[in-house]
């Protein structure tokens, strides 16, 4: 399969000459495949929002988005799990039901250390067990659509153009179109700028269809944030 890559910009603000970014967000593509995943410090909380961006109709197991990884730089990060959560906009098909407050947790789990990940990525986030992942891993949150997870298709993220009246009877689960939004525990102070090597994964198991994520480097963000300011001077 030839892969392309999309690049993301993450968002940025120039003050007094020097350049302080917000989130930073991976963008990647396959084929017809799309998505992104945005990281954000909050007070001490690291937010993760992984979407699937794709157009196109999903129509078997493997074009449904069940999870990403990354790595981080440094010294390992015990982040816990705190919540998962539809993001605005987002909504589960197929008569999936949720947790008050659209919580989806109980189908979705997280570890940090990893061992097994896909190209030896230290943390990941996923819908499916994918061999990695058991019910001790989940977000807080109940078992929405048995059996026991993270197991399965069920709740991973479908496309912004799926047609749930199409495909044949794997995707034929509750599944959330087309975004979710995490919240991790213990990022007091964490700087965005070592996470990397962002995977994203499709299917229930590692030797499905996955790809790699990319974001501009420090110095194209900077110039893109530059540009930004001198077009504004110009318009005054």
């Amino acid at each position: 399969m030839k892969t392309s890559y999309v690049v993301a910009a993450a968002a940025v603000a120039l003050c007094a000459g020097s350049v302080a970014s917000a989130a930073v967000t991976f963008s990647g593509s396959s084929g017809s495949k799309a998505a992104s995943v945005s990281f954000d410090v909050v007070g001490s909380n690291l937010i993760v929002i992984l979407t699937n961006t794709s157009t196109a109709d999903v129509m078997v197991p493997v074009d449904v988005l069940t999870g990403v990884f990354f790595n981080v730089g440094g010294s390992t990060v015990n982040f816990s799990r705190l919540s998962a959560v539809l993001n605005a906009g987002s909504f589960v098909t197929n008569g999936g039901t949720t947790d008050p407050g659209n919580a989806v947790g109980g189908e979705w789990a997280a570890l940090n250390n990893l061992s097994g990940g896909p190209g030896s990525r230290k943390y990941g986030i996923s819908s499916s067990g994918l061999g990695l992942f058991g019910p001790g891993d989940r977000f807080p949150g109940s078992d929405l659509s048995p059996p026991a997870s993270p197991d399965g298709l069920q709740y991973g993220i479908t496309s912004a153009g799926d047609n749930a009246a199409t495909g044949n009877g794997g995707v034929m689960t509750p599944l959330i179109k087309n975004s979710v939004k995490f919240t991790l525990g213990n990022a007091s102070g964490f700087d965005l700028g070592r996470i990397g090597n962002v995977w994203f994964q499709y299917g229930t198991d590692l030797s499905e269809p996955g790809y790699e994520g990319n974001i501009p480097s420090p110095g194209s963000l900077a110039l893109l944030g530059l540009a930004g300011v001198v077009a504004g001077r110009r318009r005054r």
